[in-house]
């Protein structure tokens, strides 16, 4: 227990959480886990970012601590800009998952994360990156195959996020693991990642528990995380399976929802 302030690790989420639409981070927010780290508290990012999209906000946060990035796969120490654990996504597995989906729903527009400091994102025909991050464009799927990835994104051309994240499951849940992590990304990870698995890799360094942690998101992908923290945080306008298992519902990202909760417990 910090002196001051109920927790001693704050995890939370970067899309739709932490950062507001134009990617920022508000004043009242940085200031309200400024207080919160003065009281004892760690910050830790829990991101389904892989590390080359989530170093440059990492760098403008001034965030010198570790960060889980790739839904859990990694976990990057920022101040040092080094990988310290990366898991990776069995190509052969990956590929009869992938099989078994389009067996079921047909073709899918596809991209793939990767792997490494500078793993590029691949980004296939049809598939509607979102943003401006940098992607890499591909025509031939066995381009994918040719180094070690995160995790493959997957997109249906009539079938809602919702609806294809449980075909997706239902069909190759045995092979892969797959997560809805925002509008229009669903992703196959290595079997049984998840935000949780990383998290507690981190916490584990930091010499801080489970029940130390207080955790906020606002997709499905943040639901291990939930489980694993003792207390979790859902923004307003959050998925409904996520609100379903939160502790609490705060502000949205757009309105210092995060802030609105460390205000009340720093008192």
């Amino acid at each position: 227990m910090t002196t001051g302030f109920p927790y001693q690790l704050i995890a939370t989420d970067l899309d739709g959480t932490l950062l507001r639409s134009d990617e920022s981070v508000s004043a009242r927010t940085r200031d309200a886990l400024a207080a919160a780290t003065a009281a004892g508290a760690a910050h830790i990012v829990v991101t389904g970012r892989a590390v080359p999209w989530t170093r440059h906000i990492l760098d403008d946060l001034g965030y010198q601590g570790l960060a889980v990035c790739g839904q859990g796969a990694q976990v990057y120490d920022a101040g040092a800009h080094r990988l310290l654990t990366s898991v990776t996504l069995d190509r052969q597995l990956a590929g009869v998952a992938l099989a078994k989906i389009e067996a079921e729903v047909g073709p899918l527009y596809l991209a793939a994360s990767r792997d490494g400091l500078d793993g590029e994102v691949l980004v296939g025909p049809g598939y509607a990156a979102h943003g401006n991050l940098p992607a890499t464009p591909f025509t031939d799927a066995s381009d994918l195959w040719t180094a070690p990835l995160n995790k493959l994104y997957i997109q249906h051309p009539t079938l809602s996020d919702d609806e294809l994240c449980a075909a997706a499951t239902r069909t190759a849940g045995g092979f892969v693991s797959v997560v809805m992590a925002g509008e229009g990304i669903v992703e196959l990870l290595p079997l049984g990642l998840s935000k949780a698995t990383g998290l507690s890799l981190a916490a584990r360094r930091l010499r801080v528990k489970a029940a130390d942690t207080i955790a906020f998101g606002d997709m499905p992908n943040d639901i291990p995380m939930f489980a694993w923290a003792s207390y979790g945080v859902a923004m307003a306008d959050a998925h409904e399976e996520l609100k379903a298992v939160a502790d609490e519902v705060t502000s949205s990202n757009e309105e210092d929802g995060i802030a609105v909760v460390l205000e009340r417990l720093l008192g």
